[in-house]
């Protein structure tokens, strides 16, 4: 809540309240520190002895990154931006705060309209969610089983 009024304050200052790029910016700011923590847990493990002996070889520092160190973190990167979508996703406080009138988000919507009444939409909605979820879980389950080998 203490952030929500924070950036409230803040972007009325600059006149980025009712804003995408506010409602953006503020999830953003909730969802970092997961990143930074999921991404730098995984360059800890890197080995940087690698991707010199890519550019000792003549590779570009693009291309060094692209195929030495990518796909050694691809993983971490997934997590992360899971974990960020279902942070910014379950934070309603912020979009009450920062968004309204034509930004709105989804949660913002469904809190607002359980607020008002109960409607049978927000079940339907909900339940299509659940859906969404069930299945990029198992379709994670599955790149991850053949990602790994026997």
């Amino acid at each position: 809540i203490l952030v929500a009024i924070g950036l409230f304050y803040f972007y009325v200052q600059f006149n980025m309240v009712n804003s995408i790029p506010g409602l953006v910016l503020g999830h953003s700011l909730v969802a970092m520190p997961l990143v930074l923590i999921i991404v730098l847990s995984a360059l800890k493990n890197y080995d940087m002895n690698q991707e010199k002996v890519a550019r000792s070889l003549g590779a570009s520092r693009t291309r060094a990154f692209i195929e030495i160190t990518l796909p050694q973190i691809k993983f971490s990167l997934v997590s992360a931006g899971l974990i960020s979508f279902l942070t910014s996703f379950d934070e309603i406080i912020i979009s009450l705060f920062v968004a309204g009138g034509d930004n709105s988000t989804i949660t913002r919507s469904m809190f607002l309209a359980l607020r008002d009444q109960i409607d049978p939409t927000i079940a339907a909605i909900s339940t299509i969610l659940i859906i969404i979820s069930s299945g990029l879980l198992i379709l994670s389950q599955t790149i991850s089983g053949k990602a790994r080998p026997d």
